[in-house]
Parts: structure tokens; sequence; C-alpha cells
């Protein structure tokens, strides 16, 4: 039996029969053993579009979890040019989580592009070199800096979106094509737009409450595919009970 054969009639097994949250969902004859590496760049040889990102960075201060992936046709290995105005001297980082799917054209703009904006002038005459940087570069504390950017886990970022400096997206949130992320988007929450605006949560707030308790991306991976079946079910009724039985 193929992996996605496998996994199909896990689906469709908690989806038409009651759980037993002490057993495994995934019947024992069908567990899957062949998993993709998450050490690898590519790890599915019939998509080279899609590359597990940590394997590809080489800036130390681009951190990834496992599992998080970067789709692009046109070079999906070139995910670190995405990130810009990234300097060694200013030290903020970009942290990424497990299981998150980014989209072609992502840009994660990080401090080094905002300029003083409390001077009579936003022109950066430090950067022109010469006796002007020497005379009038600001200290570190005078910049503009605004921290880390932080991307939580299992988030989904779609196509051409561009992340401002020192936003935090939530776990499980949910950011639409073309949008521009300049405020923190929280958990499990949909967003879109330029400015990027939530529309609505994507559950209550009992289901949210109980997906952050599960933290099922920190889990081992054969935790994690014994809960596919729970994870990709659309019965989120029946969720919410297994889930409540889980996070007790």
């Amino acid at each position: 039996m193929k992996l996605f054969d496998t996994i199909v009639i896990s689906f469709s097994y908690l989806c038409t029969h009651q759980s037993n949250h002490e057993q495994e969902f995934i019947p024992e004859s069908m567990k899957i053993i062949d998993r993709p590496n998450p050490n690898e760049a590519f790890p599915n040889p019939n998509i080279p579009s899609l590359c597990y990102i940590k394997n590809v960075v080489k800036n130390p201060n681009i951190i990834v979890g496992d599992y998080t992936y970067y789709d692009d046709v046109d070079g999906a290995a070139e995910f670190e040019k995405h990130v810009t105005h990234f300097y060694d001297f200013i030290g903020d980082r970009l942290i990424i989580g497990k299981f998150c799917a980014i989209a072609k054209g992502i840009e994660f703009v990080m401090n080094g592009a905002n300029h003083r904006m409390d001077c009579a002038t936003t022109y950066p005459f430090y950067i022109m070199g010469g006796d002007w940087g020497s005379a009038i570069a600001p200290v570190k504390e005078e910049l503009p800096l605004k921290g880390d950017t932080v991307i939580g886990n299992d988030v989904w970022i779609g196509q051409n979106v561009t992340v401002m400096p020192g936003v935090h997206i939530g776990d499980g949130a949910i950011i639409g094509a073309n949008s521009v992320v300049a405020k923190d988007i929280p958990p499990y929450a949909i967003a879109v737009g330029n400015p990027c605006r939530v529309v609505r949560k994507r559950f209550d707030d009992e289901m949210i409450g109980l997906l952050l308790k599960l933290k099922w991306w920190d889990k081992s991976i054969e935790e994690i595919e014994s809960l596919m079946p729970l994870l990709a079910c659309s019965d989120m009724a029946k969720v919410k009970e297994e889930l409540k039985t889980r996070c007790k």
C-alpha cells in the first residue's frame, strides 16, 4: 500500500467512526514507513519547487523549524534572497516555526530597512561614506529597531506577501496573498490586505485554546503521524471533542 493510500484510508476512518483517544488513529497494518526526511532540501522529487527551508539557509540569524517549506518554481532553494535589509550589525533574527507553508514571492523586510523618523529628515546621510558617516552616524540605540520577526508554527502565507520588521504571526494563522503585514497577527486568525487586517478567526475561542494546548507540531513525528487523521478531519465538532479528551 502506498503512503498516499494509507493517509486517505486513515482520514476516512476517523471521519466515519467514533475515535478512541487511547488508541492510535492509524491502524497497525497501515503504519507510515516512508516519510519525508526533514533534513533534505527537497523532500519530494516530484515537486522540485518545494524546499524545506532550514536545509538551504546559511545565515545563523534565520532560524527555521522542521518541515517548514517554501514553494517557488523560480528557485525555492533561494529563500534567503527573500529576506532583505538583513545586516549583521543590527543583530535581529527571523524565526519561523515548524510545519509552515510559505508561497512564492514572500519578502521578509528586516530592521535594516527602517529610517529614523524622529529627526527633521529621514535621509540616512551616514550610510553614504566619507566624513558624513563618521560625523553623524547614530548609535544603535537611536535606530528604530522593532526586534525579531517571528512566525509561529503551522502558518500558511500566501503568494507575494510582505512581512515588515518585528512582526509576530501566531500559530495556525493564514495570511492572504499580496498582503503587507505590519502588525502582529494572533494565532488561528485569517488576515488579508494592505495593511493586513484580521478578517475572522479560523475557529471559536475554545477550539483555538485546545489547539494551542495540544501543540501538535512539538510532538514526535510518530505522534504527529498518529494525529494526521484528526488534524485533517473537517468534522470540527468531532475534532473538538477528541481534543477535549486529549488535552485534559
